[in-house]
């Protein structure tokens, strides 16, 4: 039984782990990391930065998704983010998903 516990937890984090890696391929894809990074201020806010402002925020997903998409101007200063419509909405939620993930 012990076996099969320890089995499924290496899985189980394997998947996880693969799930974090296509996400950060994507917000790469996406030219997101033109802008952000995971830990520092670039242009932009750190995605932690970003997690930790929305962290217990019930409309955080939709409100995120939306600025992923059409932009944004104001939440984190006076530099805009530009719209990015090339983003789909459902590469936008799995993007919003992985940065409100970050620790």
């Amino acid at each position: 039984m012990k076996r099969f516990v320890m089995g499924a937890m290496v899985v189980g984090a394997a998947f996880v782990s693969q799930s974090a890696m296509a996400s950060a391929d994507l917000a790469k894809a996406k030219n997101c990391m033109a802008c952000h990074a995971v830990a520092n201020k670039l242009v932009g806010p750190a995605y932690k930065d970003v997690a930790a402002k929305y962290a217990g925020q019930k409309d955080a997903e939709a409100k995120l998704v939306g600025k992923v998409i059409k932009g944004g101007v104001g939440t984190w200063g006076a530099i805009p983010m530009p719209a990015n419509p090339q983003v789909s909405e459902a590469d936008a939620k799995t993007l919003v998903k992985w940065i409100l993930a970050q620790k």
